[in-house]
């Protein structure tokens, strides 16, 4: 028997690896990673906090919460400890290459290493950090604190420190309404009466899937799950869902039960379209009132109340009442206009509250809402949504707004689309 040898030529190793930085770009190639003064400021902040706090570290896990700090959200834990002579670290994973091109690479502020063996990783960070029980699996949890111990929760921590809004971070926000007015427009533009709620959501989403949007909507409180597409037509306008939010909505089947569904657009019924759209992360929240044709006097009356329940907690907040108090002076105008029964739903389903905080979640703190006693401060971002509820339908509106020194400025489009749009 003969054999011939058989030589294998390896590729030159640059083929090997199949993917560039080059390749991790935004919108038409622009870098749309975290600026490193971003992270700097975050990381040092929550440093502060922890010594306030007499916290001797922080392992954060949680997605939102690592791109926050890390400036991706790769598979792994940060920890950031209350000592300023000590670096923060993060420790992957996978993708070890993508979290150092995501944390600014040469110019990263915290180091970014290979995730130790379980039974080390005690020893490598020297303390027993604080863990986020609040937004974390327990069984995730009770596994990393079998190990390191446990110093306590630094969720509460975490949600203050993301309160305030970095100019970046609105700018972000800004961005997001800018496709989100687009988004508006082409539903004005390309809807009308025989169109499915769904039909009317696909125009909206492929104008934001285009702009950039990941197509994931955060929430901090379980199930964690929200279409970022309500939009609701008549009757099922009034149909409530597991979400705790004014409008439910059909969905398009009952493990999807909220959102929009296959009710179609009848005349004369009011429309309302509630759409989210997130630029690298952060969200604009809005809505607007449709109709194909007219709405009846009695439809009219109810958007003019809830307009000015809107202008009320606006002006409450903007002259630095506390949360809670502009959801006194709001509900309660609410109840003098005949709304009681209806406003943010239908009882038994009513929602308690009038507005809540956004960002790279969109149910954020503070809360206009009874227990959120205290006030705004310059650089919260908030939703604004009165909106009534009845069985034939329901309707209102909704702006993100941030608060200034001035008081609240409008993110979303406020004035520059009407709250009411005929068909």
């Amino acid at each position: 028997m003969r054999f011939r040898a058989v030589f294998i030529i390896a590729p030159p190793l640059h083929l090997l690896m199949t993917w560039s930085e080059s390749d991790l770009s935004g919108h038409e190639g622009e870098d749309w990673r975290v600026p490193v003064s971003e992270l700097v400021s975050r990381q040092e902040a929550m440093a502060q906090a922890l010594r306030e706090e007499g916290l001797a570290g922080a392992l954060i896990q949680n997605p939102v919460d690592l791109y926050y700090f890390a400036g991706g959200r790769q598979n792994a834990s940060m920890f950031i400890s209350a000592y300023e002579d000590v670096t923060p670290v993060q420790y992957v994973r996978r993708s070890l290459r993508r979290a150092k091109w995501e944390a600014g690479a040469d110019d990263a502020p915290h180091e970014v290493v290979s995730f130790p063996r379980m039974k080390e990783f005690s020893d490598v960070l020297g303390c027993t950090p604080a863990l986020q029980h609040g937004v974390i699996p327990s069984s995730f949890a009770s596994k990393f604190a079998s190990i390191l111990g446990d110093g306590g929760d630094c969720t509460r921590l975490l949600h203050m420190l993301r309160e305030d809004k970095s100019t970046w971070e609105v700018e972000m926000m800004r961005c997001a309404a800018d496709t989100q007015l687009q988004m508006f427009n082409a539903i004005a533009e390309q809807g009308g009466e025989g169109m499915s709620e769904l039909e009317l959501v696909a125009i909206a989403e492929a104008i934001s899937r285009e702009a950039g949007f990941a197509g994931n909507i955060n929430l901090r409180r379980f199930p964690m799950q929200c279409d970022r597409g309500v939009i609701v037509s008549g009757g099922s306008g009034g149909i409530p869902s597991f979400f705790d939010a004014a409008v439910g909505g059909t969905g398009p089947y009952p493990g999807a039960g909220m959102g929009s569904g296959f009710s179609r657009v009848k005349a004369g019924e009011p429309v309302l379209v509630d759409l989210l759209h997130s630029h690298r992360g952060y969200l604009a929240d809005m809505t607007r009132m449709f109709v194909a044709g007219s709405l009846s006097e009695h439809w009219m009356s109810r958007l003019e109340d809830m307009l000015a329940v809107k202008d009320m907690v606006v002006d409450e907040l903007s002259a630095g009442a506390t949360c809670a108090q502009a959801w006194v002076k709001g509900s309660e105008l609410a109840a003098e206009l005949g709304h009681a029964e209806h406003l943010m739903g239908m009882q038994p389903d009513q929602s308690r509250f009038l507005g809540h905080s956004i960002g790279l979640e969109l149910d954020e703190s503070p809360v206009v809402a009874a227990g959120f006693d205290r006030p705004l401060i310059p650089g919260n971002t908030m939703a604004i949504e009165p909106k009534a509820v009845y069985s034939e339908g329901s309707i209102g509106s909704e702006d993100t707004w941030v608060m200034t020194e001035a008081g609240l400025e409008p993110i979303t489009a406020d004035g520059a689309f009407p709250w009411l749009h005929q068909w």
